[in-house]
């Protein structure tokens, strides 16, 4: 009879939970963490001002489980960004693999395993990051819905002009992990399109799991929720006839040239272009630098919502 590998002997996975005021979906959220197949793993929790009964939770858990298992801290009160953020980039959080946690999803036993098949087949290295579709569902927990299946390349090209996947589905590597020690924290929009935009500067990989291993709740107090509705088509073309996307671009170019240092020299031409073609006053020079720049959305549509941003000059 195969004995299994002890808990200890399994790589180390340090899981960043960020929460705030999550105290109606906590509770289901640790459960399913408990529940994992891949049994090595601690948790650090940064704790940013919650009011309600979330610290009392997470202080229930970690009498449970003990100090080792789950760690709390004082978030910075920034925003949930720089709350992920600030855990990322501390170099007293040590593990073989990092994994990003909201308060309010349930993760499905194989989420590390799967997560880890991946990250242990490649070079440690080299940056890597893994990311998952998500089963969006509702306080039931059935599914309804999945978040976009993408085929085109994962690459700095898409990630300057889109977000792909959720900071919930992800999980990255210890050279990835250094690369964002690298660039420190910065103003970025979100954490998980700033690590897709950064892994791939930086020339490392990202990875797109097409299979969910998580339940990506959607509920009215959800501070980011699934993109697949009509409405958040539609919000998404007012985002850009309002100049949001826009502002959103603005403030990716800043925290990328803050980050020059950690982008690779195709990465940087590709950037430079890309801030030529937003300052170009005629409209055939910039569909001219968007071609050369070659940047691309996953779908279609969003490409199309991308000439149009260029067209009117919303990019």
């Amino acid at each position: 009879m195969t004995s299994q590998p002890s808990s200890s002997s399994l790589p180390k996975v340090a899981i960043l939970m960020a929460t705030y005021n999550g105290e109606k979906y906590l509770a289901a959220q640790l459960d399913s963490l408990a529940a994992q197949t891949h049994t090595n793993w601690c948790l650090f929790v940064s704790d940013d001002g919650s009011i309600d009964g979330t610290k009392a939770i997470l202080q229930s858990y970690q009498q449970k489980w003990g100090a080792d298992r789950i760690q709390i801290r004082t978030g910075p009160m920034r925003g949930v960004a720089q709350n992920f953020l600030t855990m990322a980039i501390d170099t007293s959080v040590q593990a073989d693999y990092y994994a990003f946690c909201d308060q309010d999803d349930v993760w499905l036993p194989s989420k590390l395993v799967a997560a880890l098949e991946y990250l242990g087949g490649v070079s440690p290295e080299k940056p890597h990051l893994y990311c998952s579709r998500t089963a969006y569902v509702k306080d039931d927990l059935k599914i309804y819905a999945h978040s976009p299946s993408f085929v085109f390349p994962t690459s700095f090209r898409n990630a300057l002009v889109q977000s792909i996947a959720g900071g919930n589905s992800m999980v990255f590597n210890r050279a990835t992990k250094t690369l964002l020690e690298r660039a420190a924290v910065l103003d970025v929009v979100l954490h998980d399109w700033w690590l897709y935009q950064l892994t791939t500067g930086a020339g490392g990989v990202v990875h797109l799991d097409q299979q969910a291993h998580i339940l990506y709740r959607q509920h009215p107090m959800a501070l980011i929720g699934g993109g697949g509705s009509v409405f958040c088509k539609l919000r998404r073309i007012w985002m850009i006839f309002h100049g949001e996307f826009k502002v959103y671009s603005d403030v990716s170019i800043k925290a990328l040239n803050q980050s020059r240092h950690c982008l690779d020299d195709g990465s940087i031409r590709i950037l430079d272009l890309f801030i030529r073609m937003r300052q170009a006053p005629k409209l055939w020079q910039r569909f001219r630098l968007l071609e050369v720049c070659g940047l691309y959305r996953q779908t279609w549509r969003g490409t199309i919502s991308l000439l149009i941003a260029a067209t009117f000059k919303k990019i």
